[in-house]
């Protein structure tokens, strides 16, 4: 439980941060822009868990996030998604006060044979309070905080781009000669998928060093906003080179991809999933190692009236592949180890 807790204050950081120097007003929203934090940080795991960085705790806590990378503009973006996300849910569902579903549309013609109605996610609502809480982090005035707000906004930008219309018909034996429709917010996977793929497309931020300086430097933001050029809100920026995932560096708090878990074998893989061996093993210098667990448990349990169970012990094989470093003459072939869990 402790761990569990150490973990959510991790990942929480920012939200609470803010709680504690925010106006008062906005303790209202703290669960749901704790939870739609959390949740970004979980979406982040999940993309990003047969990659060399997989988005681990020592990435999403405000030291990790002092760099300026590819993973950070990842990092900042889906945050931001998720408490806007959260919020706008929220406030739909009526969790929270004052709030309710988006109606300013109810009522106009938004197309042939459907008009606007029902209860719209409030994205307008979820958005303004997701940039006074996640924005108000960075109160510097240098290129890196320049970088951090405009990914903020792009993962705003993917809830908007990722809402649907959802209709309702109406009409004799439901002819559907009109529509009623609403919008509503997307599942947040589909918004993780996106900001993935604004994640490979990310952008190098071409700057001019001579302006670019180190602290809080208007001149450095400045040069950083005339770098923005033609980039759209849409996309993710970045202004440092990703470190190398595939070693160990403790100082800047990265673990290398020795014991990392990676899949070979299995129904319904994705091609990506199916490659992360490769990617993270042979690519990294380093050999697949097959370990095989035998985990014994409960099985076939029977109920003897009264009051006893009793149940038989069964075991089960579980293989799986990690990570691991080479030896002298090693080729790609596994090795395994066996070892017997006891489990009640």
């Amino acid at each position: 439980m402790f761990f569990y807790m150490t973990i959510k204050y991790y990942h929480w950081w920012v939200a609470s941060n803010f709680l504690m120097t925010g106006p008062k007003a906005y303790l209202t929203y703290a669960k749901s822009v704790q939870v739609g934090t959390h949740n970004g940080i979980e979406e982040c795991k999940h993309q990003f868990a047969w990659d060399r960085w997989n988005c681990p705790d020592s990435e999403t806590h405000p030291k990790g996030l002092r760099r300026a990378t590819r993973e950070t503009s990842f990092v900042h973006a889906i945050s931001a998604a998720g408490v806007m996300y959260t919020l706008s849910r929220n406030c739909s569902l009526g969790d929270l006060e004052n709030c309710g579903c988006d109606v300013s549309n109810n009522g106009k013609t938004g197309g042939r044979g459907w008009l606007w109605g029902g209860c719209s996610d409030n994205l307008e609502f979820g958005e303004k309070i997701s940039k006074q809480y996640v924005d108000a982090q960075e109160t510097g005035q240098d290129s890196r905080a320049a970088v951090n707000l405009h990914n903020n906004a792009a993962g705003r930008q993917a809830v908007k781009a990722t809402t649907k219309r959802v209709c309702r018909c109406h009409g004799m034996s439901e002819s559907c000669s009109l529509q009623t429709c609403w919008t509503q917010l997307s599942d947040f996977r589909e918004i993780g998928n996106y900001l993935k793929i604004k994640y490979t497309q990310a952008q190098k931020l071409d700057t001019d060093k001579r302006r670019v300086r180190a602290g809080n430097s208007a001149d450095s933001r400045g040069a950083i906003v005339d770098a923005f050029g033609g980039v759209a809100q849409t996309e993710l920026i970045y202004l440092e080179d990703s470190p190398d995932y595939c070693k160990r560096n403790a100082s800047v708090g990265l673990h290398g991809t020795e014991g990392r878990e990676c899949l070979q074998h299995g129904a319904g893989l994705t091609q990506w999933e199916r490659r992360s061996c490769r990617r993270l093993c042979h690519e990294c210098g380093l050999r697949v190692e097959e370990r095989r667990a035998e985990v014994v448990s409960s099985c076939n349990c029977k109920f003897h009236w009264c009051c006893r169970v009793n149940c038989e012990d069964c075991s089960q094989v579980i293989v799986k592949h990690v990570c691991a470093k080479r030896e002298a003459g090693d080729g790609y072939a596994g090795f395994y180890t066996l070892y017997r869990l006891k489990s009640k």
